[in-house]
């Protein structure tokens, strides 16, 4: 199962549409780990703030609202890909096709 981390956050220092501390980005990390082998990716995703009907005030908002917020503005498909490469670097590890040599 993999990990999401939605901790870090951008908010708007001035209103937004009527609201104070708005979140408008959220920088994500998501890893997976399978035994000795750990995978991770990372990014930010933009979410959409014109249209504020369910504002929740910054000090109500858990790190499990934002993870949903963020998975719901990238759409099942990104998600399921994003984790989907985790295990690919999973395998990748445990079964490499290549190396990286130093030349006396």
């Amino acid at each position: 199962m993999a990990n999401w981390d939605c901790k870090t956050i951008d908010v708007y220092t001035h209103e937004h549409n009527g609201h104070e501390q708005v979140i408008y980005n959220v920088h994500w990390r998501v890893e997976k780990e399978d035994g000795e082998y750990i995978a991770s990716s990372y990014g930010t995703q933009s979410l959409n703030t014109e249209d504020i009907q369910d504002f929740k005030p910054f000090d109500e908002v858990t790190s499990e609202m934002v993870e949903s917020w963020v998975k719901d503005a990238m759409g099942e498909e990104t998600v399921l890909l994003i984790e989907d490469s985790l295990d690919q670097q999973i395998e990748d590890q445990k079964n490499p096709t290549s190396e990286t040599i130093t030349l006396d």
